[in-house]
């Protein structure tokens, strides 16, 4: 199949006619007729972890921020963001943000950093978003909000935009090489690792002083904890079985538990991942690159590199390691999970699904529809697997018109527990709230995975939704944006 015969959903007005293509192209995502209003709606129904009431099943997924201070406190548009975030209606917060616990660990020198110095900030951020909620929905009860903590690892660049600061677990033989790395590039020491340790352990201190339910110990999308789960080749207490390549996270909740012990935790997951890919050289363009193709890797069989592959065949997720992980998770008491895949910097196909590639990235290689299946279906093998498990699935935003239809199905059905927007309440935050109270979705409004919001950040620029958003569309940036993507 190629780009050209993807369904353009917007095209599609009718349930019927979108489980008809689904069917014909072999599929398998669930979709009713009918949304579902009142307290009876499936999407409605409240739900209770660590004695904690999330009052709906919406979720707003934490997001890579481009707009705080360079000292990591937020600025203008991440409390405008975080305000949407409380207008939504969505009940589980989870994260809203990626927060860097150190400054070495940012993805850009934009990024939100929780120290004693931006913690102000942040309380004044998560403030805000309740505050917002209750005019919202005329209530904050049943409202949970959470941090997500990272260190960004490979791919931090705290200082300067374009100026890479990598700090990696291991050698990697295709991303080093993405990456400009050599092989005396220095790895992060075991002693280095018990510093970043502390730092969550600081971090998760402050975020529970300052009143946030839980925190995410993020493990996803080529970030430093993600990297640790594929750490095979790494030597160490950090590295080459599962117990070392898990030590990071062990250490990391044994420190929380002794300091907030009241304090929630949940783990945000790339529960499979593929190997890199890049535009097809033989079908790309000067401006237009290809369909996404997977970098050579039959010379590095079996593939040591990835967390949730088969070795054998590294195209495949091998749910295995997945499943201890998990077992892990519910030794440690920690029953909230947030299941997504890949990463966004070498094979975002797999956990964006999108129509319209990000400037550096590469037309679809298969039906965004095929990714959105393919994470909803392992995200319900594993709910099934572990039933005492909260799962928040990832990958609806691309359903667009039906995004709703799918996910009442899903959470009635026992795919999932929860539903996780991200891209979608950057244009729509509204979206959970006129759902759950039977309005009309404004179509004008839908995501259309234009993918300005990746793009922006990848020049430099503030993520949001630049198409859709007035606020954006009229801005400084977006002319900036115009002019940085005509350049390229």
């Amino acid at each position: 199949m190629s780009p050209k015969t993807f369904l353009h959903i917007g095209s599609v007005r009718d349930p019927q006619a979108f489980r008809r293509y689904l069917r014909e192209h072999n599929i398998a995502i669930p979709c009713d007729d009918q949304i579902e209003s009142g307290v009876g709606a499936p999407l409605a129904q409240p739900i209770t972890v660590d004695g904690r009431l999330i009052g709906n099943r919406f979720a707003i997924q934490p997001m890579e921020g481009w707009d705080g201070t360079p000292d990591g406190r937020p600025g203008e548009l991440t409390f405008r963001r975080w305000q949407n975030f409380g207008r939504s209606g969505a009940k589980l917060i989870w994260g809203a943000e990626a927060v860097a616990v150190l400054h070495e660990g940012r993805a850009n020198p934009n990024q939100l950093l929780i120290s004693d110095q931006t913690r102000a900030g942040l309380a004044a951020l998560k403030d805000r978003l309740i505050d917002e909620h209750q005019r919202a929905t005329g209530s904050r009860a049943g409202l949970i909000v959470g941090l997500q903590l990272t260190h960004s690892g490979r791919y931090s660049t705290p200082n300067r935009k374009g100026q890479p600061e990598p700090r990696i677990v291991y050698h990697h033989p295709i991303l080093d090489q993405k990456l400009g790395l050599d092989r005396d590039h220095p790895t992060i020491s075991d002693g280095d690792v018990r510093q970043i340790i502390e730092a969550f352990h600081r971090a998760a201190r402050i975020a529970s002083e300052i009143g946030f339910d839980f925190v995410d110990i993020k493990h996803c999308h080529g970030y430093l904890g993600h990297e640790f789960l594929s750490a095979h080749t790494r030597e160490g207490d950090y590295g080459g079985s599962f117990e070392n390549r898990t030590r990071f996270l062990r250490e990391i909740v044994q420190g929380i538990r002794s300091i907030s012990p009241s304090l929630g935790i949940g783990v945000r997951l790339s529960a499979f991942d593929t190997v890199p890919y890049r535009p097809d050289p033989e079908q790309s363009t000067p401006g237009k690159p290809g369909p996404g193709v997977p970098e050579e890797f039959k010379r590095l069989l079996p593939y040591r590199w990835g967390f949730g592959v088969d070795p054998q065949n590294p195209l495949e997720p091998d749910l295995e390691e997945p499943r201890k992980f998990l077992r892990l998770l519910a030794e440690l008491g920690i029953r909230m999970v947030n299941i997504s895949a890949g990463s966004p910097y070498y094979n975002p196909h797999i956990q964006r699904p999108a129509f319209f590639p990000p400037s550096d990235g590469y037309q679809p290689p298969e039906d965004p529809l095929a990714g959105v299946a393919r994470q909803m279906s392992v995200t319900r093998i594993l709910k099934q697997e572990f039933p005492a498990l909260m799962f928040v699935g990832t990958g609806y935003t691309y359903l667009q018109d039906f995004v709703a239809n799918v996910a009442q199905a899903a959470v009635r059905d026992g795919w999932v527990d929860v539903v996780g927007l991200g891209r979608m309440v950057l244009v729509y935050p509204e979206l959970p709230l006129q759902v759950l109270e039977g309005r009309t979705v404004e179509r004008k409004r839908l995501c259309r995975t234009f993918s300005d919001c990746t793009t922006a950040p990848r020049k430099g620029l503030p993520s949001g939704c630049y198409p859709l958003d007035g606020y954006y569309k009229n801005s400084e940036f977006a002319q900036k944006l115009k002019l940085a993507k005509a350049k390229a």
